[in-house]
């Protein structure tokens, strides 16, 4: 299991998530439930998924009622089977009802990510290391890689601030691969720098640079297969654009050290998960 996240890092998010959603006030649970009634919900896996996001869903009924008990039955990271109990939700039960669809779109959304990522590391076969990418949902950067930790994945760069990353369009304001390189490092930058290479004259030229690595850019596996010979170590290589689970075993062939994609975090289908309450 991954470190847990620092509640501050989802705290805010839970707040605006549920001022967004309840507003003024939950108007049919407030009709319908007489206060004093209690109940109890149950998430249960409604198909096979790697959960992920238990404590941020935890923080959504403790923002509409502290009184609200949260006993998970899993762990982030864990692999539920279908028809498998995740948590229990036991307090007010108009507060139950008014937290469902805001825990849920937390849970079954982070859920799904660490149930995609988990595809993808069982398809490298560990032959490869599964990274993200920062396409991301605004604002749910640090939850989203978070979900691809629970999956079996690893970070890349969490942001513009942390890594360098000279990629096609820095090439091109640069005038070339040398010149960039050059640049970043006369910045007085000592980060390890990274080159988006999308041909072998570019990757060429970034091992001639000296750089740390090189992102093999929509390449086709024989180009790919090609890089990584000339390359011959001195550089770690990333294969990037285009990866998919069907390539994910031929890719594991090459000779790269790892894949990153994008589909982790911007299109990974929700994980089928469901809130049962009863009063």
């Amino acid at each position: 299991m991954p470190e847990a996240l620092d509640p501050a890092v989802y705290r805010d998010l839970v707040h605006r998530a549920l001022a967004e959603d309840v507003g003024a006030g939950d108007i049919t649970s407030r009709a319908i439930v007489p206060p004093g009634v209690r109940g109890s919900g149950l998430f249960i896996a409604r198909r096979m998924c790697v959960v992920a996001g238990l404590d941020v869903a935890h923080e959504v009924f403790l923002q509409v009622d502290p009184a609200v008990v949260f006993t998970a039955f899993k762990k982030d990271a864990d692999l539920c089977q279908a028809d498998e109990p995740i948590a229990r939700v036991e307090g007010p039960a108009a507060a139950l009802l008014t937290a469902e669809r805001t825990s849920l779109n937390f849970l079954q959304h982070l859920s799904g990510i660490a149930t995609l990522t988990r595809r993808f590391v069982d398809a490298a076969g560990g032959r490869l290391t599964v990274l993200d990418t920062r396409k991301t949902i605004p604002g749910y950067r640090a939850l989203a890689k978070y979900a691809v930790r629970c999956g079996g994945g690893a970070n890349h760069r969490f942001g513009l601030f942390d890594a360098v990353l000279i990629k096609d369009n820095h090439v091109r304001m640069a005038g070339g691969v040398d010149e960039a390189v050059r640049l970043v490092r006369a910045a007085g930058v000592t980060l390890p720098i990274e080159v988006e290479a999308q041909s072998l004259d570019e990757v060429d030229r970034a091992v001639e640079a000296g750089v740390d690595a090189i992102m093999l850019d929509n390449l086709d596996d024989a180009t790919v297969r090609e890089a990584v010979a000339r390359i011959q170590g001195a550089a770690r290589v990333e294969i990037s654009g285009g990866v998919t689970l069907d390539r994910m075993p031929s890719l594991a062939t090459l000779g790269a050290d790892c894949v990153s994609v994008g589909a982790l975090t911007h299109s990974a289908p929700a994980a089928d998960i469901s809130l049962d309450i009863e009063g």
